[in-house]
């Protein structure tokens, strides 16, 4: 595709617009909840993560006036999960979502990879993720951008193991630096 899309943060006129595509991108796990109401908490978490205060930064990626793409990023487990046992205090990303019509443009990679560099800024050594098995397609993306499996930082959520994948961030070391 030849469109140019552009990753920055969320401003705040991009909030329904996020909210919105955050469903439309997350309905199709729908039928996979075996608890409906597990589903419909789900929805409703998905739908208030827009206004959550622990939110470091929510990403969008735009086409032109289109938001194609949006994920949020955490500073911590406790902050991204409510579970501070998991002992993450690295970046991690959240709510990683592609709107149906704009999927297979790269533009999960793209945000992907400013998640990466926004990592890197902050000096952290890792940048984590959480996913299921239902999430498929998403995981082959992960492990070929070079995300690996974590299973130390694993959880259950319901009847669900969401897994854990981390980037290990590759520093830079000067010629300098290794003398």
């Amino acid at each position: 595709m030849t469109d140019h899309v552009q990753i920055h943060d969320m401003l705040d006129e991009d909030k329904e617009a996020v909210r919105q595509l955050l469903i439309d991108s997350y309905r199709q796990y729908e039928r996979d909840y075996q608890d409906p109401n597990v589903w419909f908490d789900y929805l409703a978490d998905i739908t208030a993560s827009v206004d959550n205060p622990n939110v470091d930064r929510i990403l969008v990626a735009k086409s032109g006036n289109d938001i194609l793409g949006t994920l949020q990023l955490f500073d911590s487990s406790e902050k991204a999960y409510g579970r501070p046992e998991l002992n993450i205090f690295s970046p991690i990303v959240r709510l990683l979502a592609v709107h149906p019509k704009a999927r297979g443009r790269g533009i999960a990679q793209k945000l992907l990879k400013e998640s990466i560099r926004y990592a890197q800024s902050k000096g952290a050594a890792h940048l984590y993720l959480h996913s299921s098995d239902k999430m498929q397609k998403a995981i082959q993306l992960y492990e070929w951008l070079g995300f690996k499996r974590d299973e130390s930082k694993d959880f259950q959520n319901h009847d669900i193991l969401v897994k854990c994948y981390r980037f290990d961030i590759k520093k830079e070391v000067s010629v300098y630096e290794s003398v």
